[in-house]
């Protein structure tokens, strides 16, 4: 079976110089191999890069050194042939790594940090759902509905081990991003493992670990195209518009406002009366719906236009999934909460999302999204 480099992009393999700076080394020996070459490989974004090789001698053993990682972790392989070992470096650290090249994917040893070695422990379980795949596909007693069952009950099962051990458990490590950016191959060609395009469910696993991410290195390549996927699978998957609740008209008042006292992303409860004094855009949103992006990209150009003329925004999310909703809102300007039980949708009688009021800067609702004439700008404008 084809054995390929397990986060690798698409790209044409180059050679790289040694450069100055801060350095890392991967040491070690790989035993049977004599004569063999050991390439040190970049597991970059735009492709495999080789970085330095070595023949190997009569006791296998080799090392390297190459530059240190920048602002976050960095993934790197050991390769022999189609033999490859699969590690991520934080730092400054040594790497040591012992294995023997027949069984250098299954048996090898690897220290120098905890990402590392879970990245192994991975890449085992890896080879054997894709061992067990090919073994499925090969069996020809099986009916193909028989076969299908199967292959989605391997590769679900798998996902959920990912999920619960290495995403979830520690969205911030090197692990996590190794586990949600793996890739398999079947008759039909390598596929990913977790593919936020086509599955919501995934886009919670990218969603996740691009939030911990962020926070931790947020100018990061990598952080960037993990939160790029999240987004854009947000967008290829949302439902279509939802219509939330229908309610009796009259329980909505037309002049003054009704309180909401919701959490903020820090579990800190705002409240719309708070804001008395400011023309407030009361928005009620779904973060997944189809459109969400393009619209916060309008409301922030218009937040920031007005907001030091005394303009805020006070955005009820009702999406389903809490973690999706604290993605998204992470780096807004404004005030961003969130409601599960409908309450705040029933008071104001939504039934579209999205709904938006403004309010004047007595508390007092002037303007419903339905019955607004002009545009938005035009009417904050002229309550400012």
């Amino acid at each position: 079976m084809k054995k390929t480099l397990a986060i690798l992009m698409a790209g044409a393999t180059v050679w790289t110089a040694c450069e100055s700076g801060p350095k890392f080394r991967v040491e070690g020996t790989v035993e049977d191999a004599k004569d063999s070459m050991l390439y040190l490989v970049q597991s970059s974004l735009d492709g495999p890069v080789r970085l330095d090789s070595v023949r190997l001698t009569e006791d296998g053993r080799f090392a390297f050194e190459a530059a240190a990682p920048g602002e976050a972790p960095e993934f790197y392989a050991l390769q022999v042939g189609g033999h490859v070992v699969n590690f991520s470096v934080d730092s400054t650290e040594t790497i040591r790594v012992s294995a023997k090249l027949g069984t250098m994917e299954r048996e090898y040893s690897i220290e120098g940090n905890v990402s590392s070695q879970r990245i192994r422990d991975i890449s085992r379980m890896q080879l054997e759902v894709q061992e067990r795949l090919v073994a499925l596909e090969r069996n020809e007693d099986l009916l193909p509905g028989d076969l299908r069952d199967s292959i989605e009950g391997l590769i679900e099962g798998y996902k959920d081990r990912m999920r619960k051990e290495y995403i979830f458990s520690d969205p911030e490590s090197a692990a996590a991003y190794y586990a949600v950016c793996q890739s398999l191959t079947d008759v039909g060609g390598t596929f990913l493992l977790f593919n936020p395009l086509t599955n919501r469910a995934d886009v919670k696993c990218y969603a996740t670990v691009a939030t911990a991410w962020d926070n931790a290195y947020h100018d990061a390549p990598r952080t960037q195209q993990l939160c790029n996927m999240a987004i854009k699978g947000m967008d290829n998957t949302a439902a279509p518009q939802q219509r939330v609740l229908d309610v009796d008209e009259s329980k909505v008042s037309e002049a003054g406002i009704f309180d909401i006292t919701l959490p903020d992303i820090d579990s800190r409860l705002r409240s719309i009366k708070e804001l008395k004094g400011k023309v407030v855009l009361l928005d009620f949103v779904i973060y997944g719906a189809n459109g969400s992006s393009e619209r916060m990209r309008l409301l922030r150009s218009l937040y920031e236009k007005y907001h030091g003329q005394g303009f805020e925004i006070y955005q009820v999310s009702v999406d389903q999934d809490i973690h999706f909703w604290k993605f998204s809102v992470e780096n807004l300007p404004w005030v961003c909460v969130h409601e599960t039980d409908g309450s705040a949708v029933s008071l104001y009688n939504v039934t579209d999302i999205p709904t938006f009021f403004l309010v004047n800067r007595d508390n007092e609702i002037v303007l419903r999204s339905d019955f607004m004439e002009g545009t938005l700008e035009d009417n904050v404008m002229k309550l400012l």
